[in-house]
């Protein structure tokens, strides 16, 4: 398999897994016509896309429905995480399912949104994951804060310092390095070095991990967490 991960000329890349082809077309269109990005391959389950990265290099961001037929969109974003993880995952699905969402983060989707989310929205999104965001509706990631700290799990202190606790809080919060740089007025340079002190010391390698082991080993207090 052909995992790597190489920038397109064009501009970003964009895949759309999906079994529903008017859908999927919509969606490759919307992209296709949005400045600096290219949607030009879409698959109609996991088993043609997988068969494809056999021979092609990953794309920079991939939307994935849930409910494909033969492997789910679950199983295609844990695969997708382990294969190429700095391609960006985004959940684009019918289903609002706590358990659903629950699965999708923690197998490695940096966002969630709907399918009856405007044009305007799903480009947003893309956009922000390209960005090393987390794109979701506010209530979807309201519901997806509220899963993780129901999560009951030893607390580990790492040896995190007070400012890596901040830029963990940020990352939670779903915001990219130029908007925690401009909240705790740090470079996105420092923001850098203070991420990869982060994953070191947690054992992880990408901020889905790092988010995901935070929240569900209470690293950090999110108790004056966004509504």
């Amino acid at each position: 398999m052909q995992p790597d991960h190489r920038p397109a000329p064009g501009g970003a890349t964009v895949w759309i897994v999906e079994d529903n082809p008017e859908y999927r077309a919509t969606v490759q269109e919307l992209v296709e016509f949005a400045d600096g990005l290219s949607a030009p391959h879409g698959f109609g389950s996991g088993e043609a896309l997988f068969e494809f990265l056999n021979h092609h290099f990953a794309p920079d961001v991939m939307l994935v429905d849930i409910g494909l037929p033969g492997m789910n969109g679950i199983e295609i974003v844990r695969r997708m995480h382990r294969l190429a993880p700095e391609t960006r995952l985004v959940m684009l699905t019918i289903h609002e399912d706590n358990d659903l969402i629950f699965e999708a983060v923690c197998a490695g989707a940096c966002g969630y949104l709907l399918k009856t989310a405007m044009p305007e929205a799903i480009l947003q999104a893309v956009r922000e994951a390209l960005q090393g965001g987390a794109p979701m509706t506010p209530q979807i990631a309201r519901r997806v804060l509220n899963l993780f700290t129901q999560v009951r799990a030893p607390a580990w202190d790492y040896d995190l310092t007070d400012r890596e606790r901040d830029v963990l809080r940020e990352l939670i919060e779903g915001k990219t390095k130029k908007q925690m740089g401009k909240t705790l007025f740090l470079s996105e340079h420092t923001v850098d070095t203070h991420l990869r002190s982060i994953y070191m010391k947690l054992h992880v390698h990408s901020r889905t991990e790092a988010v995901v082991k935070a929240i569900k080993e209470k690293l950090v207090d999110l108790s004056d967490a966004p509504s």
